[in-house]
Order: C-alpha cells, then sequence, then structure tokens
C-alpha cells in the first residue's frame, strides 16, 4: 500500500514502485517475476473471480518458479488464502501471502521485512523438496497456515493468527521450521486447479434477541444452497421451537446448514449440551473448529465442484487440506 498525497488515504501499490523500496532484492540472488493485476485491487474488493484469476495465474507459472508470494491486503486475506488452499489441488510448492499494516514508504513499514522473509520462505528447499508445500500467510514473524488464520488486529503489526493450529514456522534470527505441522502432498500426484466457486451461501450469527423474521429471511433468500450458522459457544443455539422448525424446514429444502463457534478458540461438539441437539435433529452439519473464513470458502468450492449433495455433505465433514480437526 501506499499513501495518496491528495487525501491521505491508502491504495495499492505496484511492484515496479515496490522494488525502489527494497534493494535488498537484488541481493538475494533469488529470481522474481512479478505480474501485477491490473487495476490494481484493494483487499476490500476481492472476490472470487480474483482467486480464479491467482489460481490460473499459479498455474501458468507453476514448472517455472520454485514458489510463489502474493501480495495482498490483509482484510480479506484470510478468505483469499483459504480459498486457494481448496482451489489447489495437490499442491507441492509454497504459495504464500504477505502484505503490511503500514505502508512499505513509512518509515516503521513492516512491508519489507515481511515481503522479504516470504520470499525466502517461497523459495525454501531441503533434498529438493520445497519445505512448506502450502497455502501460508506470512506476518511479522511467523507463517501460518492460510485456512487456519484469521486477521485478529486492525492496530498492531501481528495482525494474524491461527488459534486453533499450531504455527508452520517462526522467522528470528533463523527460520525455524516445525515440519510435524506441516502438510506434504502424495509422492507423484500433479497440481490440479479446480475454478469453479458457487457463491450462494450466507452467514447467519445468531445473537440474544435474534428474530423469526431475520432468521427466515436469511434462509429463504432466492437460489441460497447453504449457510453458515455461528453459534454460542460449543455449538449451541436457542432451543425456541420456531428456530427449530426454520433449521429444519430449510435442511429439508437441500439447503446445507453447517455449525461453526463465534469464539476464536474451541470447536463446536454439537450434542454435548442440551441446546445444541435441536441443531442435531434439525439436519444441521458440524464445522468443528473451521474458521468463517475456511468454511465459506470451503462450502463455495464444494458447491461449485459437486453436484450430488452426498458428495458435498461428505466432504464437508472429512478434513480436505488441514482446514479443520475432526472430533
Amino acid at each position: 500500500m501506499s499513501e495518496d498525497p491528495t487525501t491521505g488515504a491508502l491504495r495499492p501499490i505496484d511492484f515496479d514502485r515496490l522494488q525502489e523500496y527494497l534493494p535488498e532484492l537484488k541481493q538475494t540472488g533469488i529470481r522474481v517475476k512479478s505480474i501485477p493485476f491490473l487495476p490494481l485491487i484493494d483487499s476490500s474488493d476481492v472476490h472470487p473471480p480474483v482467486w480464479e484469476r491467482l489460481a490460473l495465474l499459479i498455474q501458468e507459472n507453476y514448472n517455472d518458479f520454485d514458489g510463489f508470494v502474493v501480495l495482498h491486503g490483509t482484510d480479506t486475506m484470510a478468505y483469499s488464502a483459504s480459498a486457494l488452499s481448496f482451489m489447489l489441488e495437490n499442491l507441492s510448492k509454497p504459495v504464500i501471502f504477505t502484505g503490511s499494516q503500514l505502508p512499505i514508504g513509512m518509515m516503521r513499514s513492516d512491508a519489507k521485512e515481511n515481503l522479504l522473509t516470504a520470499i525466502e520462505i517461497a523459495t525454501a528447499k531441503e533434498n529438493g523438496q520445497a519445505i512448506v508445500p502450502e497455502v501460508c500467510i506470512f506476518f511479522e514473524d511467523t507463517l501460518f497456515r492460510g485456512n487456519r488464520t484469521t486477521k485478529k488486529n486492525a492496530e498492531h503489526f501481528s495482525a494474524f493468527n491461527s488459534y486453533n493450529y499450531p504455527p508452520l514456522a517462526k522467522a528470528g534470527v533463523h527460520i525455524k521450521y516445525f515440519r510435524s505441522y506441516i502438510h506434504y502432498p502424495s509422492a507423484g500426484t500433479n497440481l490440479r486447479v479446480r475454478t469453479n466457486l458457487d457463491q450462494n451461501i450466507a452467514i447467519l450469527k445468531l445473537f440474544p434477541g435474534i428474530t423469526e423474521q431475520t432468521v427466515n429471511a436469511i434462509l429463504n433468500i432466492p437460489k441460497l444452497k447453504a449457510i453458515v450458522l455461528e453459534s454460542f459457544g460449543a455449538g449451541n443455539a436457542p432451543r425456541r421451537i420456531w428456530f427449530y422448525n426454520a433449521l429444519k424446514e430449510a435442511t429439508e429444502r437441500g439447503i446445507l446448514i453447517v455449525n461453526i463457534t463465534q469464539c476464536s478458540t474451541g470447536s463446536v461438539e454439537m450434542g454435548r449440551y442440551e441446546t445444541s441437539i435441536n441443531l442435531v435433529n434439525a439436519g444441521v452439519m458440524s464445522g468443528y473448529d473451521c474458521t468463517t473464513e475456511a468454511i465459506v470458502t470451503k462450502l463455495m468450492y464444494l458447491l461449485g465442484e459437486y453436484v450430488s449433495s452426498d458428495d458435498v455433505k461428505h466432504r464437508l465433514s472429512i478434513s480436505m487440506c488441514g482446514e479443520m480437526t475432526v472430533i
């Protein structure tokens, strides 16, 4: 990002200008090719067609590079990293998302170190193989699995966290990789890019006092195929009969409803408490410890790729690329 001298607002910056602030890039000996999105995109404007462009660009350049770094605004970075983790099947090279909280032209900007370390991680190999062949987010000093990450802070340099999964690496004087937490692809598999995404989903976040009219309005959105239900605690919801009836009627119409917790840490355990038994009886599925970003993009991916409801439900119940821990 850079600062508009007239308005003071932050705006995207092109890579050629970025390199003016990073003479160290030329000293690394790493061949870097930049492919800008024109016009440049603010992360608040990112949506599924942008993810498709990213996935196809990686596919087109896959055999020519050791890894990929995606410069991305922080606001929707976790959504983009989650989406790419599903779209890039059998990935065997690093795809590292990074960005900054302060524009690179500012004195205390975090952009420089974030980008240089992301490039080092993207090119890191051991015995000829990528050390981290995953879609990740690197920020401040930590490498996270992309589909486990959420933005936690709008002010501090430590902008992201992975509450339910350990970091994949920490950067200090040296970069320390935690290999037991890194996912490695099966031998002999080739990259397959999936770009069919279905956006006919919605999020229903529960709150005390939510009305029947509000719930019904969301459940009856035209062309709706799936709902992310953000429930209380370990997956709990009001026991009012109208709420149960609304959910049950929706699932009987073929709408998928996936339950995740509003809490940053922890997992849905449906049926553990009496207040979640109605959800089970209404046909609601568990999203376990998925982040909102991961379950939203997983649903878009599954609904776009699979016609059979049984196929979608099966894949919702398993961890496809490390996005959740199934209890």
